[in-house]
């Protein structure tokens, strides 16, 4: 089962705790017995120079301090004679009889073993030993010393009073080291929240950064190893949203380069498709056509007029599909530079129009020109000339037999839009936005009733789009509509 970073901290420091608890017994049981012990000699040894240094013989002068020195030292004291066969001062009798200091020998319950040793010390030498309680079998830890008047001086302290405050110190030490684990399990739980929280919001932060989210940031708010990290991760996250937001604009245009090569590409192989199409039948016609005027298939005047006529027809198609064809690819190449002038657009139309009378009088079109405005306009006149001879042609090839084509010239702000409308069927809707398309033909069996070649509107939309301005076309009540704007001057 996994655990958490703050279950394993908890768990660890908790039981560091403990064990510091169960060693600190342990040290206390062997050692503080032999320390307290230590103590108890020190103070021996403190009480001794003291009396030392104010006994002069009588212990009844110095009563007072010897009664002090016993209840807060917890002492005993025996002041022996150099005969070893009265004590001078015996402190536990005392408390009975204090009229009594001078007591045999034999009444007392104290057994000097370490008789002997005494015997053999100098003034002022001492030394420490464990003597018996001969009623009560208690230990006393005893030191014994010689005095400047040959008097020895005795103080003893009980050992079951030092091993007691061990036990007491232990049973103590337990209580308060169980106290001790369960606040600070508490302590660490609750520390150890706090202390894995930040990592535990970097690692989020971390786990959105790995599913690309860059939006959130850890707040730093010390200067910590926590708060470096956090720097870190914030630094992190910005370099790695700035790098993959500059992969991210560079795929997709790789991916908008590649689509585009695909386009191109596809219309590389529908241009060549449409432009051998279109090649095909005038090339058969001339070739068959003047097969036969070698031939002299028809002999007579008027048959070899007649295919003269349709291979200069022919000849004369394929030089228009051809010059369209050099000048689409000149615009769209980029290199083609428009020679823009101020020129009057009425008098421009006019003089198309003018070009086109024999041609409309013949099919019996009426033409309407209105005029809404006629400023000077800017920009190439050659090319507009250009848009406006393809909008005729069209109208003149689709015009019904109500035969109306109207030209109106009208100023829309800094704008002036000049519109060519024929009476004739509408263009179906999915095929308003592909007539702009290159070859693309409304009638889908590519009929040559007009003798179009499906660029002129290709060649319409490049010249606009290198002058920036709109065209257009629409559907109206009895015909249709086709417009292109210029700048006024």
């Amino acid at each position: 089962m996994k655990q958490s970073l703050r279950t394993r901290l908890f768990l660890s420091i908790t039981l560091l705790i403990i064990f510091f608890v169960i060693a600190t017994l342990l040290v206390n049981s062997l050692f503080l017995g032999k320390f307290y012990v230590s103590q108890k000699r020190a103070v021996l040894l403190e009480s001794r120079d003291r009396i030392v240094e104010i006994y002069n013989g009588d212990p009844e002068n110095i009563s007072f301090e010897l009664e002090n020195l016993e209840r807060n030292k917890g002492l005993t004291i025996y002041i022996v004679g150099p005969d070893f066969y009265e004590f001078k001062y015996n402190s536990a009798l005392r408390k009975f009889n204090p009229d009594r200091i001078r007591i045999p020998r034999e009444h007392l319950p104290l057994e000097l073993p370490f008789q002997n040793d005494l015997q053999s010390l100098d003034v002022g030498e001492y030394f420490f030993n464990l003597s018996t309680d001969p009623r009560l079998k208690t230990k006393f830890l005893v030191l014994a010393s010689k005095m400047n008047n040959q008097e020895f001086l005795l103080l003893s302290t009980p050992i079951a009073a030092i091993n007691e405050s061990v036990v007491i110190a232990n049973r103590f030490l337990l209580f308060t080291g169980i106290l001790t684990a369960i606040l600070g399990g508490i302590a660490v739980y609750l520390f150890s929240g706090r202390f894995t929280k930040p990592i535990l919001d970097l690692s989020d932060i971390a786990r959105k950064m790995s599913a690309l989210d860059f939006s959130v940031k850890y707040p730093v708010k010390s200067d910590d190893e926590i708060g470096q990290l956090g720097h870190s991760i914030n630094s992190l996250s910005d370099q790695l949203d700035k790098a993959i937001s500059e992969l991210q604009e560079a795929n997709a245009k790789l991916r908008e380069d590649i689509e585009r090569e695909r386009m191109i590409d596809k219309m590389r192989k529908d241009f060549i498709s449409s432009v051998s199409h279109e090649l095909k039948t005038p090339i058969a016609l001339i070739q068959g056509y003047a097969e036969g005027l070698k031939l002299n298939v028809n002999e007579d005047e008027e048959s070899r007029n007649f295919y003269c006529d349709v291979i200069m027809d022919e000849t004369g198609k394929m030089n228009t599909l051809v010059k369209d064809l050099l000048d689409l690819s000149q615009i769209e190449s980029g290199y083609f530079k428009l020679d823009k002038s101020d020129f009057d657009i009425s008098l421009l139309v006019e003089r198309v129009l003018d070009k086109y009378q024999p041609v409309l009088q013949e099919k019996g079109i009426i033409k309407q020109v209105d005029k809404r405005g006629s400023p000077l306009v800017n920009g190439d006149k050659v090319r507009i000339e250009q848009v406006l001879v393809n909008y005729l042609n069209n109208a003149i090839d689709h015009v019904d037999e109500a035969r109306i084509i109207r030209i109106t010239i009208a100023v829309y702000a800094d704008k002036v839009r000049v519109s060519v409308f024929n009476s004739g069927k509408p263009i179906p809707d999915e095929s308003l936005d592909k007539i702009w398309s290159s070859f693309y033909k409304v009638d889908k069996a590519r009929t040559r009733a007009y003798g179009g070649t499906g660029l002129g509107l290709s060649v319409v939309k490049a010249i606009m789009e290198l002058h920036n301005n709109s065209f257009g076309v629409a559907n109206m009540e009895n015909g249709v509509k086709f417009w292109f704007e210029v700048n006024i001057a």
